[in-house]
């Protein structure tokens, strides 16, 4: 792609999530979601090939529904109360179109199904922004108008997206698709408690942003897609691959590492909350995520099953890792101790 071109998109990007998470009215705010769905388009289908023009196909449709459905709320709204403000979003059939709209925009089940194959016919690098920074305008209008949202669709909705996000991931083969349904697990975790203490969320979702973008750029880096080409990955970046071990763990939030925090303060409120049941749902439910996690882990180690001896092993090189990698590996594994001043802050 020519680098003016990648540079006016990218600002493009920066703009419509400035212009969304600054605003106070609902136009402006659907602008800035317009903006930042016409410029990250090129970016998936810059390969030009057909999967990626279908993947490129299919955002289009899902965001243009997404969009034009937070357009009917916020009108629909406007009409019965006369406001345009985001924090006076009031009438019940506006919230309960909204609530469904960003689900959407989001991939929460059971509006998940279109971002499995985006992101698989993606690039890695294209795959990383559209699980982190396409994600964080709808959880901006999420986390602005968690007052007036439909409590009990998105605790359904969250429950869905962490059976969903981890049944269907337990038989894939392709590493982008696992990190799709890892995504939609982790949305449901945010979801449930996003209307009880949204500052919660946020934690969990600046967590999940650390987390995922340091597998992504690992998995770059080593130029792993399948699970096969991960298996024998150890032979070209040994280091590498032990760290992404404890990452994806880490991800999978078994308890030493920082993917515990929010899963143990999200189960803490939830209790607070006198949701009991939800709370061991949901909980029981990350077990599905837990066993895909183990596998990649599993593939990433040396561990090799008897039936991958015939792939040709790789390279040993000796190139140094990028320090922006250690750095997001680091912290995705050892933040866990400063949870007390995080407490605090929140």
């Amino acid at each position: 792609m020519n680098p003016q071109a990648k540079l006016i998109f990218t600002i493009s990007l920066i703009l419509g999530t400035t212009i969304t998470i600054s605003s106070n009215h609902w136009i402006t705010a659907w602008v800035g979601l317009e903006i930042n769905t016409l410029a990250v388009l090129p970016l998936i289908s810059k390969s030009h090939h057909p999967r990626a023009i279908e993947a490129a196909t299919k955002y289009f449709l899902v965001q243009s529904a997404a969009s034009a459905l937070i357009l009917f709320s916020s009108t629909t709204n406007a009409w019965h109360t006369g406001q345009w403000d985001l924090t006076q979003l009031t009438h019940p059939v506006s919230c309960l179109v909204l609530t469904s709209a960003i689900a959407m925009k989001l991939g929460l089940a059971p509006f998940h199904f279109w971002f499995p194959e985006v992101l698989q016919g993606s690039t890695l690098t294209t795959g990383l922004l559209l699980s982190t920074a396409m994600k964080l305008p709808p959880m901006a209008l999420l986390y602005m108008t968690s007052p007036s949202l439909n409590s009990t669709l998105l605790t359904t909705m969250a429950i869905l997206s962490a059976a969903l996000g981890g049944w269907m991931g337990l038989n894939q083969t392709q590493v982008r698709k696992i990190l799709a349904f890892s995504s939609i697990s982790h949305l449901g975790w945010m979801a449930i408690i996003i209307t009880y203490h949204p500052k919660l969320t946020l934690l969990n979702f600046y967590l999940y942003i650390l987390m995922t973008t340091a597998v992504f750029l690992t998995l770059n880096s080593m130029k792993a897609l399948k699970l096969s080409t991960l298996m024998t990955a150890w032979t070209k970046t040994p280091s590498l691959n032990a760290m992404l071990l404890l990452t994806l763990l880490s991800l999978a939030g078994l308890p030493p590492l920082t993917g515990f925090l929010p899963k143990w303060l999200i189960i803490q409120e939830l209790t607070k909350q006198d949701m009991i049941p939800a709370a061991t749902i949901i909980s029981l439910l990350s077990l599905l995520g837990l066993f895909f996690y183990l596998r990649l882990a599993y593939c990433t180690t040396i561990t090799l099953p008897p039936h991958t001896t015939n792939h040709m092993k790789q390279w040993h090189i000796n190139k140094p890792v990028s320090t922006l990698i250690a750095i997001l590996t680091t912290t995705s594994v050892i933040l866990l101790p400063i949870s007390p001043m995080i407490l605090t802050a929140l």
